[in-house]
């Protein structure tokens, strides 16, 4: 979508959801709520982080994998009927199986009529306490991407790569307008007394600043509700809270922390430009003075250190 476009308005569905433990009731589940979404208006609609299923990296379990597939394959076949049926384009978080003991977490972009335009595979794989990601799955080697969709130029992210201005930055430089995040967090119900309120705040405020920063609307679609650990000695309660921010980072639109919820709002793709050329940060980097950043770490003494 080139920079003169028209103005177009794109009405996008948050779909935040509660999973149960049998797959099939939350594929079901997840179609009955984009309906819902596409009923209310919806031409863009997102799910949550590996949808199909509860949060399994709670544990490191091999009976697990069993849960992958490919892509496409069967979830991503029934989402693109049901997005040409009701002509919209479809963001869909999945548990990738590319090949034997090989997985990603991936997000596949379906376009109504058009189809299953492509994936993403998450880059930043976490591996945290009730988060083993990296037991499971294979950092993306996709590289961070863009669509052009009928709803406009669509950028995927995932869940842990919201923590990183560079994916946002790079996908944004791709020519996305808009930046989608699948997400899974919450909180550890023994933490949340005294760490709750900030880890969820942070987590809003650095997707805020994602947007501010690049000029884009910033999409994040968490599930909700609390899933135990398979042996029963905690969990993790998902906090919902999925937003949208605007390019100049205001938030148009919050779900609760404690339900589900399908949220539409509409988006006017002219703000991009709009604020891009108020506030020109894409202009005024100074692409030659980050060389830095290829590098994991800056010892101040190296005598080769950038400036």
């Amino acid at each position: 979508m080139s920079t003169d476009s028209p103005a177009k308005t794109v009405v996008v569905g948050l779909v935040q959801m509660a999973m149960a433990e049998q797959a099939a009731l939350n594929v079901d589940h997840a179609v009955e709520l984009i309906r819902q979404a596409a009923d209310a208006g919806a031409t863009l609609v997102c799910l949550p982080e590996l949808f199909s299923s509860r949060y399994f990296c709670q544990s490191e379990n091999s009976a697990n994998f069993k849960l992958a597939e490919s892509i496409p394959g069967p979830t991503t076949e029934r989402l693109s009927a049901l997005a040409a049926d009701l002509d919209i384009v479809i963001v869909a978080s999945l548990f990738e199986r590319r090949a034997a003991g090989l997985y990603h977490n991936t997000t596949a972009v379906i376009d109504g009529k058009a189809g299953y335009l492509g994936k993403y595979r998450k880059m930043h794989i976490p591996d945290d306490p009730r988060y083993y990601e990296k037991f499971y799955f294979t950092p993306g080697d996709l590289g961070f991407k863009s669509f052009p969709t009928r709803a406009g130029d669509l950028g995927v992210l995932i869940c842990w790569d919201q923590w990183y201005p560079e994916a946002a930055r790079l996908t944004a430089l791709k020519g996305a307008q808009l930046l989608t995040y699948p997400t899974a967090i919450g909180w550890h119900p023994e933490e949340k007394a005294a760490h709750g309120a900030a880890q969820q705040d942070a987590w809003e405020t650095i997707q805020r600043s994602h947007a501010i920063a690049n000029g884009c609307y910033v999409i994040a679609v968490n599930r909700v509700g609390f899933e135990p650990q398979p042996d029963g000695t905690g969990g993790i309660e998902f906090w919902g809270n999925s937003f949208i921010a605007a390019p100049d980072g205001r938030i148009l639109a919050r779900a609760p922390s404690d339900a589900e919820a399908v949220l539409t709002v509409p988006l006017d793709l002219a703000l991009v430009e709009e604020v891009r050329v108020g506030w020109p940060f894409l202009r005024d980097r100074r692409i030659d003075a980050y060389t830095g950043l290829s590098r994991r770490y800056i010892d101040p003494d190296a005598i080769d250190a950038p400036d």
